[in-house]
């Protein structure tokens, strides 16, 4: 089983990703490394993470309901951890 992690390429998500594989957990990260702040950073702070051999990284977005099916059916999931978001009101609207 393995736990889902959104906005696993952030600041606050790589960090957690990190933890949750320290614990010996399967980790599936998904991100969409949009452009708000630079993609060359959120990649340096999944480094870690992905080369762990429990760790999945999927690019993609939260809205791209195909891509969440695919990886529901493909993956025994067994918790969620929440954190995509855009920084800020405006960017989401």
């Amino acid at each position: 089983m393995a736990i889902l992690v959104t906005g696993a390429a952030g600041f606050i998500g790589s960090h957690l990703c990190d933890f949750l594989l320290s614990n010996n957990e399967t980790v599936i990260g998904l991100d969409n490394f949009n452009d708000f702040y630079a993609p060359e950073i959120k990649k340096t702070y999944i480094q870690t993470a992905t080369e762990h051999e429990k760790f999945t990284l999927i690019e993609g977005s939260i809205l791209d309901r195909p891509l969440l099916t695919d990886t529901f059916s493909s993956n025994t999931i067994h918790a969620i951890i929440h954190l995509a978001a855009y920084a800020g009101v405006r960017p989401s609207i």
